[in-house]
């Protein structure tokens, strides 16, 4: 099983496939996913700082590119699965937004239906 450390918070593992935003929540951390995981709020960002996947999907980059190009700068947690290793930090946390809740609880798989393209390099 691959593990995730989230920096400054800790380190869990996760099944192979789990997508990032249910692995960080598994391990009890509170981050945001107001949309439901749906690529649409971008409230599931993270910041790589090891093990950034050569891939994303379609949604994902044109809401990175919608936010004020965030391309190479954060990643949407709800649009990547577990498949290695892997070092990032939770932006957005439900305990410092002020927020009832972190939003509608994200599907096990990945919405909208992936279409994969290369990642970006900077």
């Amino acid at each position: 099983m691959p593990t995730v450390i989230m920096e400054g918070i800790g380190e869990t593992s996760c099944s192979d496939g789990r997508r990032l935003v249910l692995c960080i929540e598994d391990a009890g951390v509170d981050i945001l996913h107001r949309c439901g995981g749906n690529a649409r709020c971008t409230t599931c960002r993270v910041k790589f700082h090891a093990g950034e996947p050569e891939r994303m999907t379609v949604a994902e980059h044109n809401r990175l590119v919608d936010k004020g190009n965030l391309l190479g700068v954060v990643r949407l947690s709800c649009q990547i699965t577990v498949q290695h290793d892997m070092t990032v930090e939770p932006v957005y946390r439900l305990s410092t937004s002020g927020l009832p809740d972190p939003g509608d609880h994200p599907a096990d798989y990945i919405t909208p239906e992936p279409e994969w393209m290369d990642a970006p390099r900077g």
